[in-house]
């Protein structure tokens, strides 16, 4: 725990027909030893009792706070919506089908005190199946010049366990809702015009997959505007990219329209693992 008094932290979770999962999700942010928190919710009109079930949460711990949009209007605006309403000195994310490890705040705070020119930090991931059985581990780069690199390759965070300072977050869209679905790659780019990028070489994040998760349902749109982001890095946001990078971003332009979006997932979380 931090010696001196903590910064407060804004989690910020976008909730979306997710019963199931949503409690959990909130008991580990509720049970984290960093504190000082407030877990701003927002439910995005879902269909099934999600409201419901975090209005029971929100009973046991005052430091929820429930919104609830009265139309769907989907993740990216509904996040920017609840960054609004963010009074941390951080801010982090969170998605209601994930689970984060009971430290991960803490040690996410720590790193962004501890290095002043850090702009956000990530950390590596435990995927795992529908009912949270680990499938495996995947750790991403931690030193900020591996991690510019690594964007033209695979996305170089755990996305939605990132952390950022408040003051680094654009004020009318810290979400660009033009690059959906692929927004959380871009914001982190974006971040990365800023300040240093670094990730914790250990697991701080459970991510849950199943069928109707955001990056299985529009994978081939995500991997489209990935190559889009992946140009406009290079032509906007002032990253460079090598020579093996641009013949890897041909060859993946070449095979997107190859093989089925969910074989490519598949293949890729391979890869990935090993």
């Amino acid at each position: 725990m931090l010696n001196k008094k903590q910064p407060l932290v804004s989690v910020i979770m976008p909730v979306y027909n997710c019963e199931q999962y949503v409690e959990a999700a909130l008991d580990s942010i509720t049970q984290q030893t960093y504190t000082n928190l407030e877990i701003i919710a927002v439910d995005d009109c879902s269909k099934d009792n999600s409201w419901q079930v975090l209005q029971q949460c929100a009973k046991k711990d005052p430091r929820i706070k429930l919104l609830r949009n009265k139309q769907n209007i989907k993740q990216t605006r509904t996040r920017n919506f609840a960054i609004g309403q963010a009074k941390g000195d951080y801010v982090t994310f969170m998605d209601a089908d994930d689970e984060r490890i009971l430290t991960s705040i803490e040690k996410q705070v720590q790193y962004l005190e501890d290095h002043p020119k850090a702009v956000v930090v990530g950390g590596a991931a435990e995927f795992c199946d529908e009912t949270m059985n680990r499938i495996n581990d995947r750790f991403y780069p931690t030193d900020d010049q591996a991690i510019r690199r690594a964007f033209f390759r695979y996305s170089p965070f755990c996305l939605a366990s990132m952390m950022t300072r408040r003051e680094c977050l654009d004020k009318d869209q810290p979400y660009k809702v033009a690059m959906e679905p692929a927004e959380d790659i871009d914001l982190a780019m974006r971040l990365g015009t800023i300040g240093e990028m670094g990730n914790l070489n250990e697991v701080i994040y459970r991510v849950r997959t199943h069928k109707q998760s955001v990056t299985q349902t529009y994978a081939r749109v995500m991997e489209k505007n990935t190559l889009y982001l992946r140009i406009k890095a290079v032509l906007e946001y002032g990253y460079t990219i090598t020579l093996a990078d641009k013949f890897y971003f041909v060859a993946q332009l070449m095979t997107m329209y190859l093989m089925p979006g969910r074989f490519r997932f598949w293949l890729f979380n391979k890869l990935r693992a090993s």
